[in-house]
Order: structure tokens, then C-alpha cells, then sequence
């Protein structure tokens, strides 16, 4: 990593992989702005990790670039995302198509928007997205999950090429099934442990946090692009997932 590396957002920073995240940077030591809904969540983050909370829904970028006005980001991690129903396209309310466009591909090309002037200037930073095999991959029920992720994908191939010649790397993470509170509304009455997780052995938030880790690791010339990571048991298409042992 770049030892000029010094200041951190982490988006979604109260739960799953956001979580996992933060605790991970500041061992880098660096100074993490968490960005999370949960003032609660955020407090005992901020307590336990030392974390800088910023209570903020993540479509609110101007509340965001209010609390980062003066802050040399180097580092920005855009990890909140929502699957609020993996319903038939035709059944799916519009709010939710608004919802899942807005926090899923929006959001970070916004708060993307708001750190990159300062690091194209310093020539420094880099730039990390969630993805997801949803956006890579069609899916029964994701008709806006999925092309909002396919979105925030493309942005990414997209910010490489406006970005030749800055040093600012840009990595996308591309996970499949994670164990995280993702699905906890796109699947009825509170069944989304027991039908995505139990019996299975699915990737922990941990485990793309070490990922994210090893990738801002390497020498600031060397750029993951892309990394696509799936539990063991799950075909990469993500079509399909085994039980473990399989039956």
C-alpha cells in the first residue's frame, strides 16, 4: 500500500461487510469515516474501533460532503446496497426499482464524485466498490438488483479509463452468497436464514474485508480490477448452491 494512504469512508458501515471493514483499516491505521443510518450502531463502532461515525442515509451525499468537507480521502469504500424483494419484475413496487437504482448504483457514483477531484489532485487514492454475481449474471427476481449492480460494475470500467495516468485505482469486489442481513427483506417472514444459510457454508463478511485488505496491500502501481469470490460450494454462474455435505 501506499504510505500515503491516511484517510478512509466506509459507506454502510453498521452491519455486514461494512463492519467488517472498518475494524480491518484502522488496524491499517488509518482514520475511518463510517457512514451509516444507526446511531446506535455507529456509536458502538465508533467505540470499539475508533471509527469517525457520520450518521447519514447513503442517497444523502450532501449531508455526506458536509461532514468530509476539509478531509483528504484516500481511500473510499462503497459497500451499502440494498435487495429489498427478489419478486417477478412485473410484481415489483416502483419504489422499490427507485430504491435499489438510487443506493445501489447512484449513491456511489455521487459520493465517487465527491472524493475524486481531491484525489486525481494528489495523485493518490483508491477507489473500491461491492458488487455483486447478481450483477454479472441474470437471476429469477432481480430484475432491478441486477442491473443495478451490472451498473455500478460498468461505472468501474468506465472510472479506469477516465483515470489513466492519475495513480487512483479503482477494484471492484464481486462477491456471490455472502452471510449478511442483505436478503432480510427479499425473503418473506424472516425465512432468509434458514432458505440462503443454514446447512450451507457461505462466504463471511470477514472474508471479503481480508480480500479488500490484500488488494489496497499491493504497490499502488499494481490495480485489482476486478475480483469475482465464491463460497466453495456455490457454482460460479451462482446459479446454484449445495448443501454441505452435499445429499
Amino acid at each position: 500500500m501506499s504510505d500515503t494512504y491516511r484517510v478512509a469512508v466506509v459507506t454502510g458501515a453498521t452491519s455486514g461487510i461494512g463492519k467488517a471493514i472498518v475494524p480491518m483499516l484502522r488496524k491499517r491505521g488509518l482514520d475511518v469515516y463510517a457512514i451509516g443510518r444507526n446511531e446506535a450502531q455507529l456509536a458502538e463502532l465508533a467505540k470499539t474501533s475508533g471509527a469517525i461515525p457520520v450518521q447519514a442515509d447513503v442517497r444523502d451525499t450532501a449531508r455526506i460532503g458536509e461532514a468530509l468537507v476539509g478531509v483528504e480521502v484516500d481511500i473510499l469504500v462503497n459497500n451499502a446496497g440494498i435487495l429489498s424483494t427478489r419478486a417477478a419484475f412485473q410484481d415489483i413496487d416502483p419504489a422499490e426499482i427507485d430504491a435499489m437504482v438510487d443506493i445501489n448504483l447512484k449513491a456511489p457514483m455521487h459520493l465517487t464524485r465527491i472524493v475524486l477531484p481531491g484525489m486525481v489532485s494528489r495523485k493518490r487514492g483508491h477507489l473500491i466498490y461491492i458488487g455483486s454475481s447478481g450483477g454479472q449474471a441474470a437471476f429469477p427476481g432481480m430484475g432491478a438488483y441486477g442491473p443495478s449492480k451490472a451498473g455500478l460494475s460498468l461505472f468501474c470500467d468506465n472510472l479506469r479509463c477516465d483515470l489513466l495516468g492519475t495513480s487512483v485505482r479503482v477494484s471492484e469486489i464481486v462477491p456471490g452468497r455472502v452471510q449478511t442481513a442483505l436478503y432480510r427483506t427479499s425473503i418473506p417472514d424472516n425465512q432468509a436464514s434458514a432458505v440462503l444459510y443454514d446447512g450451507y457454508r457461505p462466504i463471511q463478511p470477514e472474508n471479503i474485508a481480508q480480500i479488500i485488505n490484500d488488494v489496497i496491500a499491493l504497490p499502488v502501481y499494481v490495480d485489482v480490477a476486478r475480483v469475482e469470490v465464491f463460497p466453495t460450494d456455490q457454482a460460479t454462474g451462482g446459479g446454484s448452491m449445495v448443501r454441505f455435505p452435499a445429499s
